[in-house]
């Protein structure tokens, strides 16, 4: 696949619309009214420039009579560019419309903040299939261009000490991650602190999670643990997992020390940049 080429399951859920489209004798403009969007997000979706939404794919299944046809090609694009299934609602739903998101990160730099080679390097040592990682590491990329956007989300980041010091690629790879986490942490809406190693609460360990605030929808959390996943707008595990966030940023430094924790090893990373 060139470098400019849509994803493969992107690609072939545009072609197989155009194919139905033009059997049924329609243009862009008559399919747009059935799947509720303007003509130019038709275009782009068959061109393979756009990820369809889900709703679109279920009216497509409706209006052409398919059964799930549309339904399985937009869950095998969102399978390969997020990985497991219940992921697919938080990216491309819950998240890019929160106004605060907060995070507790036990293993890693969270995903919005992860530099292109750090992210390679998590997901091709995952279980993503090789021919899949490039799909996941486009998507978590895209993933990040909320905090770009004119209102980007305040997003307040909670990551273990262990983290910063966890080898991910070699050390020119995590020299470039601590960076562009400082460089992230400089931006107004974005708070990072460090928990300590030492930290005497547990909570937390077991897995990280986000919770995401909208002004016109639920609290929701996306909680992800080995093997395992769930995104709930339940309150009462709202309330839990906001507890443990709350405990958690108890024990962490101040903003302003963990940047200095954080300048430390990145100084030791580009020192020793084949450890």
């Amino acid at each position: 696949m060139a470098s400019g080429d849509p994803p493969p399951h992107v690609a072939r859920f545009g072609d197989e619309l155009r194919r139905f489209r033009k059997e049924a004798g329609l243009s862009q403009e008559r399919l747009a009214v059935h799947l509720d969007c303007s003509p130019s997000l038709v275009s782009h979706i068959e061109c393979g420039k756009r990820v369809p939404q889900r709703h679109q794919a279920d009216a497509a299944d409706r209006f052409f009579g398919t059964g799930e046809h549309f339904a399985r090609l937009w869950r095998n694009i969102h399978e390969a560019a997020y990985g497991p299934h219940w992921y697919a609602r938080w990216a491309e739903e819950i998240e890019p419309g929160a106004r605060t998101l907060r995070s507790w990160d036990p293993f890693l730099i969270p995903g919005l903040l992860q530099t292109e080679a750090y992210a390679r390097a998590v997901i091709a040592g995952g279980l993503a299939p090789p021919h899949e990682v490039e799909n996941r590491v486009r998507a978590r990329m895209a993933r990040q261009h909320i905090l770009d956007r004119d209102d980007p989300p305040e997003l307040w980041v909670l990551i273990d000490e262990t983290v910063v010091n966890r080898p991910i690629g070699d050390g020119e790879v995590m020299a470039a991650q601590l960076e562009h986490l400082l460089t992230a942490a400089d931006r107004p809406n974005i708070t990072v602190q460090v928990v300590p190693r030492e930290t005497r609460t547990t909570v937390g360990l077991m897995s990280g999670f986000i919770i995401a605030e909208s002004s016109d929808a639920p609290t929701a959390v996306s909680i992800e643990s080995a093997g395992h996943g769930e995104v709930s707008a339940d309150k009462d595990l709202v309330c839990r997992v906001w507890a443990i966030y709350d405990r958690l940023r108890a024990e962490a430094y101040r903003a302003v020390d963990s940047a200095k924790k954080i300048k430390e090893v990145r100084d030791q990373w580009t020192e020793n940049p084949e450890t």
